[in-house]
């Protein structure tokens, strides 16, 4: 089946475009819709560089497009947002190996099959030049990501990522259905387990963490990340914030930061088109 991308609504915003397409994925079985923002282009020409948002357990591609604000920033700094479906949903952005959620790979189809996807299809998106960045579960499918594909990815940032899924009921319940009873297959998909395998981290990992989520302290588990990244040596940067839950008005209040953390390491020379 035709796995090409066919636009399903548009919208201008900051003089770029929101897009919403559907598409059929061959990695997951099953349809998928996905956003991207277009930043307004500077000429025909430009390729903007791309950040992709993983949104959290209850989400859709629409959550982040529409609750963030982030287009204002990524119009200014010339990046493109990229906010695939979660679907199949709470799928954890792994690869299950359990034949009752076969369809479940969004780890393929995140790292694999989308940006192939997007770099045969938008002539203005650079896919070689991609950071990663998430909400919650997203968090959590950002950091592994990154961790087991540092080559493809120039950054990451989260906001209340569940950093440590496999000491929490989230994450138990999720490996336990999705990767079969093996703890030791449980592992590849911790950012708290992978930092020490993979360490060789250059650009500094952002997490925000709100101080009033009331997952903090049973599903997220922030210091363990935290620990694990001072004993491996590598560079973090984890703000808890007073007073924040774990909704889109936390995320609406510190995205520009994230945006211009991913642009830095993306290395722009973009100007952009309005002050």
């Amino acid at each position: 089946m035709e796995a090409k991308p066919t636009e399903i609504s548009g919208s201008k915003m900051f003089g770029g475009y929101n897009k919403r397409f559907k598409h059929f994925s061959p990695t997951l079985g099953c349809s998928m819709t996905f956003h991207v923002y277009f930043p307004p282009l500077p000429s025909p020409s430009h390729k903007f560089p791309v950040l992709y948002w993983l949104s959290g357990l209850s989400c859709t591609d629409e959550n982040f497009i529409i609750k963030s604000g982030a287009q204002r920033v990524a119009s200014s700094e010339g990046i493109a947002l990229v906010a695939p479906d979660t679907s199949p949903s709470a799928g954890f952005y792994l690869n299950a190996t359990q034949e009752k959620w076969k369809n479940w790979q969004m780890y393929d189809y995140v790292v694999k099959e989308l940006p192939k996807v997007l770099s045969e299809n938008f002539a203005q998106l650079d896919t070689s030049r991609a950071s990663i960045s998430g909400h919650s579960m997203g968090g959590h499918g950002a950091l592994t990501i990154y961790l087991k594909n540092l080559d493809k990815y120039k950054s990451v940032s989260a906001f209340a990522p569940i950093v440590n899924p496999m000491n929490c009921p989230w994450g138990q319940k999720a490996f336990t259905n999705y990767l079969g009873g093996n703890k030791a297959d449980w592992e590849e998909y911790d950012a708290t387990c992978l930092i020490s395998k993979f360490n060789d981290v250059s650009a500094t990992i952002l997490i925000d963490q709100g101080e009033d989520d009331k997952f903090l302290h049973d599903q997220l588990l922030p210091h363990k990340f935290e620990e694990a990244c001072k004993n491996a040596k590598v560079p973090l940067l984890l703000r808890l914030q007073p007073g924040y839950d774990h909704s889109y008005y936390f995320i609406a209040t510190f995205i520009d930061h994230h945006i211009q953390h991913h642009a830095q390491a993306l290395n722009m020379c973009f100007k952009p088109l309005h002050p």
